[in-house]
Formats: structure tokens, sequence, C-alpha cells
């Protein structure tokens, strides 16, 4: 089946075509955000993240395949921004991947590249016992993973638009929010050094100054004297 394309509205002018998969990508590169707007070849308005929302249309692409049953809680478009730990063995997925919560899974399915010039289609399932922590940052989700490893494994999905990255971290509840450091604060004065501090050592150093300024007057007078 022919993809659809469509046209960027930029600054009262229309830049394009692009299929669907070149707009995840600049969406991906924020290249684009979610709120810019599309026009398809009928005239017909809509925002990057209504396409986004869209399943594709072509069948290059099957997440919804499985080799058993299992219950789907929800279903969302993203990508993945970045793996670091070692754990799960995490497909090196590119372009647009299907995020999946399952009754007791996290089930991410996209491609990846393979060889010199490949590709090739992939799944991980994550338990939802072992996501350990979560947190939000607008359009993008972080998960920790127990591994068994002396750190957890992190994952970094761009969800495209806020409400969906809440929607996916609200199906996680056995995930706690990640502990982010606080700063410390800083007192103005120490515990141990009173206020008036400051103005006893300047009364201090004034009359150093002006005995300073009596010895060397009078060191002169000697001179004077002596010659």
């Amino acid at each position: 089946m022919e993809q659809p394309v469509f046209y960027v509205a930029l600054e009262g002018r229309t830049v394009g075509p692009y299929d669907r998969r070149t707009i995840v990508g600049m969406r991906i590169k924020k290249t684009l955000t979610s709120e810019h707007v599309l026009i398809d070849t009928g005239g017909l308005q809509l925002t990057v993240a209504d396409l986004i929302g869209r399943r594709p249309r072509n069948n290059d692409f099957h997440p919804n395949r499985t080799g058993g049953f299992s219950i789907v809680q929800a279903t969302y478009p993203g990508s993945v921004l970045e793996v670091q730990g070692k754990g799960f063995d995490i497909p090196a997925f590119r372009d647009e991947v299907e995020v999946r919560v399952q009754a007791d899974v996290l089930r991410i399915a996209g491609r990846y590249p393979t060889g010199l010039f490949g590709w090739r289609e992939g799944r991980i399932k994550l338990p939802l016992q072992d996501i350990i922590h979560t947190r939000q940052r607008g359009s993008r989700v972080d998960l920790w993973l127990r591994t068994g490893q002396a750190q957890m494994q992190r994952l970094a999905l761009e969800m495209f638009t806020h409400d969906t990255a809440a929607a996916l971290v609200q199906w996680l509840p056995l995930a706690t929010p990640w502990p982010e450091p606080t700063a410390e604060l800083v007192p103005v004065h120490a515990p141990h050094v009173p206020v008036a501090a400051p103005a006893a050592q300047v009364l201090w150093v004034s009359l150093a100054s002006v005995v300073l300024v009596v010895g060397v007057v009078l060191t002169v007078l000697m001179i004077r004297r002596v010659y």
C-alpha cells in the first residue's frame, strides 16, 4: 500500500512532502515538536502528535504478533533514546517502537539495524516487577531496571507527548519515583559564628590602622629631633 505523505506548515509556508517514518524520525531528533501542524494531500490538518498516535498503514512492521496469549492493557508509540548499564539484552531500536503494557510485562517492539545495510524486527519483554523506578520529564520517561548486577540498568524512552508519558508511568504502579538529589541548604551564618562578628572585626581593623598611623608619625618626629 502506498504510504501517505504530509507537508509541514512552517511560518506561513509548507515544506515537504514527508512520509510518516520521516516525520517520526524528525520528532525523535527534535527537529519537529508534537505541536507542529501537518497537512495531508487532501488538505486535512493535524499535528505531529496526532499522526504519531496513528498506527502505520503498511505491513512492514507487526508489533502485535506474539507467540502466545497475553492481556494488553495499553499501547503507545515511542522511541528508545538510550540504554545505560548491563542486564536485559535490549536491541538497538531505531525509529518508532511500540510500547505495550501487558499483564506482567512491558513489551517494546520495533526494528533495529543488522549488518551493514540490513534491518530486523525485534522485541524485548521487561517484567513489571523488575521496573524499580520511573522518572518523567516532559515527553521523556526513564526506567530503572533490576538486573541482578551491581547497578541497575536505565532505559530512556521518548513518548512524544507529555500526556502519553504520564499515562505510561501510571501503568507502572510497582515502580517508585526516582529519588532526585536534594540541594543542601547552606546557612547564611555558621552556627558557631555570631551575627555581630563581622562588625567586631571591622572595629579591630580600624583600631589597628589608627595605631599604625600614630606609630609612623611618632617615628618621623623622633627622626627629625635626632637630626
